[in-house]
């Protein structure tokens, strides 16, 4: 394991690094109010394979707190300066709810440097746009403690509430900079992307929890029309984030994707 902070202009940003550096990249983004340790299990396996690069998205995690506000795009800048930076010309992109956001946006902004796309209980857009705001003002008047129960009620099916994978993201959220968590949900408010994805031509795979109300089936599947040849999978007994709630299925889809259907080639300088 390689802990990495990258300088970026405004932003000093966070990388953990697993796996041979001579592997093929694969760039795993988290959601919202957590950090790169969402990915931890499917880490352990992926980078038997792969360079495994998962980036602390900017006010999250041990990746500075910047004052917004944030874009969607503007993740995504962050995220292409990173790999410019350590020399990537090429990755394959995963992406958990705004870090699929921040993958689309990625693609369609430089598809030639995005392999393929992983993308997991995500949409082009999250609405309603009106519960991304009130969430912004709610964190920065009373802090990440107001909003943690009804947040991890989203996250996990009941059943998973009192697992110990559960209190590690309560953990993760509770140690999310409110300034962090509220720019980024104003740019889940702000953020369509259905125009933007229009006529990528790069090999997808679609993943959703089959109880997510956060980005239902509905707007996966729609998400899956979006991206042409886009292989659409339903994780059973799972809600929104299914990296540890269903974390084996998770980690199988992936792998059987990328290492399965893709040619796997070293794309780093």
């Amino acid at each position: 394991m390689n802990d990495m902070l990258i300088d970026l202009d405004d932003l000093t940003m966070y990388l953990r690094a697993d796996g041979p550096q001579d592997a093929p990249v694969l760039l795993m983004l988290h959601s919202l109010g957590t950090d790169h340790g969402v990915w931890d299990p499917q880490a352990e396996v992926l980078s038997q394979y792969f360079r495994v690069l998962r980036p602390d998205l900017r006010g999250h995690g041990k990746s500075s707190a910047t004052s917004g506000p944030y874009s969607i795009e503007g993740l995504a800048l962050d995220i292409l300066s990173a790999m410019h930076r350590l020399g990537i010309r090429r990755a394959h992109v995963a992406g958990l709810s705004i870090g699929g956001m921040v993958a689309q946006a990625l693609a369609a902004a430089a598809p030639d440097v995005v392999a393929s796309l992983v993308l997991s209980d995500t949409a082009t857009s999250i609405p309603p746009a009106s519960l991304w705001r009130d969430r912004a003002k709610t964190v920065r008047l009373s802090g990440m403690t107001a909003i943690v129960d009804g947040v991890l009620a989203r996250w996990v099916t009941p059943a998973f509430l009192d697992a110990p994978e559960t209190q590690r993201l309560r953990s993760m959220l509770l140690n999310t900079a409110p300034e962090g968590y509220a720019s980024a949900a104003e740019a889940i408010a702000d953020a369509d992307l259905s125009t933007k994805i229009q006529g990528l031509r790069i090999p997808a795979l679609i993943l959703v929890g089959d109880q997510d109300t956060a980005t239902p089936i509905s707007s996966a599947k729609q998400l899956a029309d979006s991206i042409p040849g886009a292989e659409f999978r339903l994780i059973k007994n799972a809600s929104h984030i299914p990296t540890f709630e269903r974390s084996q299925d998770v980690t199988k889809l992936i792998q059987h994707f990328l290492c399965g259907h893709l040619e796997t080639r070293q794309e780093s300088t």
